[in-house]
């Protein structure tokens, strides 16, 4: 255990860094690609092989520990698949990536996010949390899976926006309208900064706070930076919007 308290300070201490990072510099990938980051590989592959360690490495936990199974370990390993099949297999497989590069480095990197984060999560799940089965029906589990379900549905249905939007005026970057696109700029990053504090509040471990802390070190400045990019580069972009978080930021 105390081991894994130290993994899980270092590993918050690194979300810190890469936060600061990330604000003066924008992560290669999408609209922020560029060759200088090295080679790259077509995104749709890129997005299966770094986001798919997260489904195949809880399914060995899940194989690992299945004879000391409990309907608590049960239930959260279903409630994470649900975000990382749909994040893993079934959004690359929709989305319209065709011709798209994503550079190598990147997928390296996110790679190795998920190996450390199912390990981080994994563990506290399946060895050092302590739940009995009267968890399923605490307040805690009960708000945080309500607050999970409600970002799963704004990060699906923004996908589902951008998706369409390709589908009705083609490549290139278009204003999308409607829904939380007409508060915010990135709905589906904060549809996904609300499924992982709801993860945080179910499972109420100090590995979920980890999690929820580099999902916002993430994408807070991945907002900034595709906010900016829209203001310059899409002509009648809507200035009033904020970047992530409705009526904040």
């Amino acid at each position: 255990m105390e081991t894994y308290t130290n993994i899980l300070l270092a590993w918050a201490g690194i979300s810190i860094i890469a936060f600061i990072v990330l604000l003066f510099k924008s992560a290669p990938y999408g609209r922020h690609s560029m060759s200088s980051w090295g080679p790259s590989m077509p995104s749709r592959l890129g997005w299966i092989l770094m986001e798919s360690p997260a489904v195949y490495l809880m399914l060995l936990f899940l194989l690992f520990f299945n004879k000391s199974l409990g309907i608590i370990e049960i239930t959260f390993t279903l409630i994470w698949m649900v975000h990382y099949v749909h994040r893993s297999f079934i959004w690359p497989a929709r989305a319209k990536l065709e011709g798209k590069e994503i550079t190598l480095v990147v997928v390296l990197l996110a790679t190795l996010f998920n190996i450390v984060n199912v390990y981080i999560q994994g563990s506290w799940i399946f060895l050092f949390g302590s739940y009995e089965k009267e968890w399923l029906w605490s307040p805690f589990f009960i708000i945080g899976l309500s607050i999970f379900l409600m970002g799963l549905y704004i990060n699906i249905k923004s996908d589902n926006i951008l998706i369409k939007l390709r589908e009705d005026y083609g490549s290139g970057y278009h204003i999308p309208k409607g829904f939380l696109f007409n508060k915010v700029s990135n709905p589906n990053y904060f549809g996904e900064i609300l499924e992982w504090l709801g993860w945080f509040i179910l499972t109420l471990s100090p590995a979920g706070l980890v999690f929820f802390i580099w999902t916002m070190a993430n994408l807070i400045p991945r907002a900034k930076s595709n906010h900016e990019w829209c203001l310059e580069n899409i002509k009648d972009y809507p200035r009033d919007r904020k970047k992530i978080i409705p009526f904040i930021y």
